[in-house]
């Protein structure tokens, strides 16, 4: 059998989950994001630790309806997330609802795992990400190098040395270390390679999770430098902003969501390990998660703070982010 696809051609993010898949050639394509995913044993272990994760969320989500004053319904467009968003966990965690149409919602929200695209009109007036239509590699540089005042960014065909050269599109990670100078390819966005390594030869990745566009929860990934660019980490634990971040750093954080347009999302921060500086090379809209390789108590922790700070959002008790 070369191929199985029961949505041929299309990527319906509606249905059955299996329509959102595609397998050929032993490996298994992420319609939504063009991701492909090695069928192995790996793989099959972390769909097992993520459905129980997934049980897990559903009983919480099933007490907090029964115990709990109802909760704010909430209006996705295009699609509605499928369980492996971390939107979708915060909402089915906090008692909240799927609305099917903006009439019955308490709020709307913009979900398209697209790296560029237009967003529909929100037809609501309590809207969130609707005005974020490019999260590609070369719009998040100049958004960093605008907030956090050095960059990120570089041209392959001036630069001399080491650089990081990966898709503009997002969730691909494809990146790879390359020498430069050097012609730039077709659809590629060409980065400094920050170096967060330490002693022990592990790069660690500070990505953060934003809502109501400021930081709340960060999800320390550590993986050997060998393999910093793979989606596999070797470990991933959770720790607040303030744990993680300086004030000023948390501002400026603050300030690139207010950029970007990001009331939900994640952000991909790196620390140099030579100057201390703070990199944000990639920004997801539509983050998946959290991380399989988590314990019990953190993927809980993180899955409560999310599923607080996003009913918050949703009933108006955030403060606006601070100017730019």
């Amino acid at each position: 059998m070369s191929a199985i696809d029961f949505t041929p051609g299309r990527n319906p993010q509606r249905g059955a989950w299996l329509g959102d898949f595609r397998y050929e050639g032993g490996r298994i394509l992420v319609k939504s994001t063009g991701v492909w995913m090695k069928n192995d044993f790996q793989l099959w272990a972390d769909i097992a630790r993520w459905l129980t994760y997934y049980a897990f969320v559903r009983a919480r989500g099933f007490w907090a309806r029964l115990t709990l004053p109802a909760g704010p319904r909430i209006w996705f467009a295009p699609h509605q997330p499928r369980p492996w968003y971390i939107i979708w966990a915060a909402t089915v965690w906090g008692g909240m609802r799927f609305a099917s149409s903006p009439q019955e919602a308490d709020a709307a929200f913009y979900f398209e795992d697209a790296t560029i695209a237009t967003p529909p009109e929100p037809r609501h007036p309590r809207a969130f990400n609707f005005d974020v239509g490019d999260v590609s590699k070369t719009h998040v540089a100049r958004m960093m190098e605008q907030v956090f005042g050095y960059p990120l960014a570089l041209d392959p065909v001036t630069h001399i040395g080491e650089a990081v050269e990966k898709s503009e599109a997002n969730g691909l990670h494809d990146g790879h270390i390359v020498e430069c100078p050097r012609p730039a390819a077709p659809g590629a966005a060409y980065q400094y390679l920050i170096r967060t390594e330490g002693e022990d030869g592990f790069v660690e990745d500070l990505r953060t999770a934003c809502v109501g566009g400021r930081p709340v929860v960060v999800f320390v990934k550590r993986k050997p430098a060998t393999a910093r660019f793979s989606i596999q980490s070797s470990s991933v634990v959770v720790k607040t902003p303030a744990e993680a971040f300086s004030p000023a750093e948390i501002a400026q954080l603050t300030r690139l969501c207010a950029a970007m347009k990001l009331d939900w999302g994640g952000l991909d921060v790196l620390r140099e390990r030579a100057s201390g500086r703070l990199y944000v090379v990639d920004v997801n809209k539509t983050d998946t998660g959290p991380a399989v390789v988590l314990s019990w108590r953190d993927r809980a922790r993180a899955t409560a703070l999310l599923a607080s700070a996003l009913s918050a959002m949703v009933v108006m008790e955030l403060a606006p982010p601070p100017p730019l």
